[in-house]
Order: structure tokens, then sequence, then C-alpha cells
């Protein structure tokens, strides 16, 4: 098996199946960056699984709801809720375009929203089609800071020229655009005033611009100064040297190695490559130094739970609705459900995932795809293959050889460190 090729495949996916590593492994590993970059075939796993369409929202049209509509509301919410994340995890798990999927869920994390705050599904899924349509990162964030979601999850219908609200234009700044010590209090306070005046019009499902509440007076925004609305702000971080340079080490930190600094040598070749992240992606993964950080990221409980599903055959939209709750709570409890990230953010990277409260949480999730999975027989050696793991170590095999139950092997594999750790 080419450790190479699996890592790769690892990262820029979901986690692949032996027969996807099988041929990737005869086509090598520069093709297939290019394959999983810029893919030749139609992704007929996502064909399957189209994107949704929701209904209004249980509260469109109304102004003044009673307390039972409300209620009636909220389970309807919930209900569309559960399904939108059904969806989202089916989808990860049926696509063949692995590495579209993965630079989906990444921005998700980037630019980190939550229904929990937004409450509204509809804003959600627009936010989700908004990544999901952006193959460039301009186009892309001229677009968010437009977004319903993105702006009520950052109080932005509060941002008022009477009473400006910062949080849209710190984040913007701060985690968004440029990173932490790129910018001073001051301009965080003008691009707050550059952002105001956006209005989120729940039927429609889309944001506008108030001529009356929107500050069109001059600000100076990093030494710059002139009438910077949000397109005029986006412009101006977008066009800063720090911009790409951030990217990529968003990309680097996600993809590479969590807890190490990106190779300024790698920092500038991807950098390079802005603002189109599939050859930002596709510079990362071609470089040395992402062929050397095997072993330095830990799996997400969604990439762990996805990747899991993909190879023992498993889809979550055949999944009834106790299991599919169940699922969904438990990764509740390791810190990770699809649209509820849990701050602005993003989730966290590294060994914060491997902690001996979440241990058997995990063992349960791993147990549950084992119960799911139509298996035979298995080995140490054969279960190695169906999860693509390189080798076990000698204390993870003294733990397997034993085990004659299939199930409970498999379950043993899927908590593994050389299966957990990539």
């Amino acid at each position: 098996m080419s450790g190479g090729v699996a890592l790769l495949l690892r990262r820029a996916g979901f986690g692949p199946t032996a027969a996807e590593l099988a041929a990737a492994t005869r086509s090598g590993y520069e093709a297939t960056v290019h394959a999983l970059l810029q893919p030749a075939a139609p992704d007929i796993g996502a064909s399957a699984t189209p994107l949704p369409s929701l209904p209004p929202d249980p509260l469109s049209g109304l102004t003044n709801p009673s307390p039972e509509r409300r209620a009636r509301a909220d389970r309807a919410r919930e209900t569309q809720t559960a399904e939108l994340t059904r969806w989202w995890l089916d989808r990860l798990t049926a696509a063949d375009h692995q590495a579209r999927e993965k630079l989906v869920w990444f921005w998700h994390g980037h630019w980190a929203t939550s229904i929990r705050k937004v409450i509204r599904p509809t804003l959600m899924l627009r936010q989700h089609r908004t990544l999901r349509d952006s193959t460039d990162f301009r186009a892309m964030a001229h677009a968010m800071v437009r977004d319903p979601a993105l702006i009520y999850w950052l109080d932005g219908q509060l941002n008022d020229r009477k009473a400006a609200n910062e949080n849209l234009g710190r984040e913007l700044l701060e985690l968004f655009l440029l990173g932490i010590g790129s910018y001073t209090e001051r301009d965080v306070k003008e691009a707050g005033r550059a952002l105001t005046g956006w209005k989120i019009e729940y039927d429609e499902v889309r944001a506008r611009l108030s001529d009356t509440a929107h500050d069109a007076g001059r600000k100076t925004i990093l030494g710059v100064t002139g009438n910077f609305d949000a397109d005029g702000l986006v412009d101006l971080l977008l066009g800063r040297e720090e911009c790409p340079r951030f990217i990529a080490a968003r990309l680097w930190h996600r993809y590479g190695a969590s807890d190490d600094p990106m190779p300024a040598r790698t920092l500038e070749a991807v950098a390079a490559r802005f603002p189109d992240p599939s050859a930002m992606l596709a510079a990362l993964l071609l470089d040395e130094a992402f062929q050397a950080s095997a072993g330095r990221q830990v799996k997400q409980p969604v990439e762990w739970l996805v990747g899991g599903a993909r190879q023992l055959g498993l889809r979550p939209g055949t999944w009834d609705d106790d299991t599919l709750h169940k699922i969904l709570y438990s990764l509740d409890r390791l810190g990770q459900v699809p649209f509820a990230p849990p701050s602005v953010g993003g989730w966290p990277a590294g060994a914060s995932w491997l902690t001996p409260g979440t241990a058997q949480v995990r063992f349960g999730i791993a147990a549950r795809l084992a119960s799911l999975a139509p298996i035979g027989s298995l080995t140490p050696e054969s279960l190695a293959a169906l999860l693509c793991v390189d080798s076990w170590t000698d204390r993870t095999y003294a733990a397997l050889k034993d085990v004659t139950d299939a199930r409970g092997l498999l379950t043993l594999g899927l908590v593994s460190p050389e299966y957990l750790v990539t």
C-alpha cells in the first residue's frame, strides 16, 4: 500500500475505500492530486444526493404568531434541521468527488455559522449553496458579507449608522480574511461602519441594504480613507498581502499539520495561487511539506464518521430516525455536528479531539457502525485493508489478533490510533 497516496486520499477527502485507494496507487501521487481537484468524470454519487429544497420557514409571513404557533414552528425547524444534516452526511459519504466535498466542509468551518443561533434552516441552506457554488475566494467573500445567515449569526442586522455593531467587521478582519495582528481596534470600528445597513428579509431568504441605515460617510481602514461600503471593505481586505497568506495558513491548519507552523516556502507557494481555492489546495498537496506531515492530523468527528461509513458501504440517508438521532446525539457529545459549530472560530483541530471523556462515545458510534455493516469474517490484516490503514503498530496488533468476533474487531479498528490519526 502506498502510504503517500493513502495520506493524500485521507486528507483531501473523508476516507478512501479500498477500491479508490487501489486505483489511486496505480495512477500515482501527482496524477491523483490532479484527478481529485479537476475530476473528469461526472459525480454520480452527488447526483444521487441532490441539494434538498426546504419549505418556507414555519413562521414565514406571520408578524405576531401565537405561542402555540411558535412551538409548532420550533418543532418543524428541528425536523428540517435534522433532515438537512442527514442529507449533508449522506452527500459527504456518497460523493465521488471527495475533494470537492471536503473543501465545502472546510469553508463551513472557516465561515463558521451555527443553526443553533440562526434557527432557520432556510438561511443555513442558502449559505451552504453559496459556499458550494463559490469557486473563487474573491467572489465567495463578497457573497458571504451579504449572506443572511452570517449576518444574523454576528448580529449584523442590528448594525445601524446610529449604533454601529462591530461583530461582523471584527471577524472579517480576524477570522475570515486577514488574521490576528493585521489590524487595529480603530480598523474594527471603521469596518463596522462600512457594514452598517444590512437587513434580513427572512421570507425571501436574503439580505438587502437599507440606505437610511447605512453609514455612507468617509472611513479610514488600514490607512486607506474612502466611502467604504461592504463591497469596498471586502475589496480592500482582499487586496492586502496578508489575505492570501492567511487563507493558505488556514488550509495548512486543516489539511496539513494542525499543530505545526506552515513552512515559509510552502506558505508562499500556496498563497501564490490565490484566489483559486482548488489551485491553492493543489499546491499544498503537491508540496513536500504536506507529504512529510503524516501522523500530524487528528480526524475530526465528522471526518471520522463519514470515512468509516464510506469504507463500510453505509449511507446515512438510509438510516432510520432512531439511528440518525443516536448518531447526531453522539456527534454532539463529541463536539461536532454539521451546521452547528460552537463559535465563530469554528471547530478545534489536533489532539483536542482525543480526550478520555469522548473515547467511550466514539466507541459507541463505532459499535453502531459495525452493527450496520454487511461484513463477513475479518483478520487484522483484512481489517487494515478495509479501513485503508497502512499498518498496525505492535501494540494495536496485539489487541486485535485474538479478537474472533468480526464486528468487535471492526469496532476496535475504527477507534484505533492508526485510524484516528492521519
